[in-house]
């Protein structure tokens, strides 16, 4: 800029003597992209909440045509960490599972949101004259669900899954997603929660009936429903048979299901090394008890 601005350092604006005079645009955008910054590292400094990662969705039922607001996890806000032994999935921020169901809260007609707009009208008819009739409501007015909350609303899902005559394997993912919910709710108890012990005791129970449920109905629909089942491929399907078997204490079950996987050499190794290590701990099991 040479000395068209000079001398401005006497009234301690040095820092102005060589701004553009005439290009606006650089001086905004050098400014724009100095605000985004640091937007970022206010926003890096404060760690995400569960209720930073919902949203409301305006939903219309298709039993009742109530429209109601739910509650979902903004896609591409979580990310996935690992897999339990079964395939329930953990992410870093948040129990996804809570938010697993969508549930009218006027007829109370629920399913898995995958599944809740397919309802026919007969089905319909079942969910209001089975459970609509009696129904007194859903109520919750914090931003997130709570454990107990949750495992409600899979409840109210599971019920009317069977009252609609859903799927076996429909009914059967459903007592999955009970059987992690009540995990996660036993995992989310302080260590100094008076009486921890008695409670997670209780929930482990909880825990494997729901697990037991699910493995006996994932059975039945292998017997009457085609793959993908639950949107799992046959050797997929057959892991998970085999991951809740072993849960369960069904070992020779497992095994059966494993020796399906490991003898066939269209399966994908990730699935082998998955049944490998459930062999490997059931073998473990029974050297222990001889």
């Amino acid at each position: 800029m040479g000395d068209v601005l000079s001398g401005l350092e006497s009234m301690g604006l040095g820092n102005l003597s060589n701004i553009d005079l005439f290009n606006d645009k650089k001086e905004d955008k050098a400014e724009e992209e100095k605000k985004k910054a640091a937007k970022a590292a206010k926003a890096a400094e404060k760690p995400l909440e569960e209720k930073d990662l919902i949203y409301f969705k305006t939903m219309e039922c298709v039993c009742c045509g109530h429209e109601f607001k739910e509650r979902v996890v903004r896609s591409g806000k979580v990310k996935l960490l690992a897999q339990d032994i079964d395939l329930r999935p953990r992410y870093k921020e948040l129990d996804t599972m809570k938010y697993n169901v969508t549930a009218c809260p006027v007829c109370g007609y629920a399913a898995l949101s995958r599944d809740f707009v397919h309802l026919s009208s007969g089905q319909a008819r079942m969910v209001k004259e089975k459970i609509s009739i009696n129904f007194t409501g859903l109520k919750f007015e914090n931003e997130t669900y709570s454990y107990d909350e949750a495992i409600t609303r899979s409840k109210l899902a599971l019920v009317s899954t069977v009252v609609k005559r859903g799927k076996v394997s429909e009914r059967a993912y459903i007592c999955l997603t009970l059987g992690w919910l009540t995990r996660g709710k036993a995992e989310s108890i302080a260590e100094d929660v008076p009486g921890r012990d008695e409670m997670v005791k209780k929930l482990s129970e909880e825990e494997n009936d729901y697990l037991l449920k699910a493995a006996e109905g994932f059975t039945e629909a292998l017997l009457k429903e085609n793959f993908p089942i639950c949107g799992l491929d046959e050797y997929t399907f057959f892991y998970l048979l085999s991951a809740l078997d072993y849960e369960t204490g069904r070992y020779n079950d497992a095994i059966k299901f494993v020796e399906k996987i490991l003898i066939n050499r269209a399966v994908s190794d990730r699935i082998k090394d998955k049944a490998r290590r459930i062999k490997e701990a059931i073998a473990e099991i029974k050297d222990s008890e001889q």
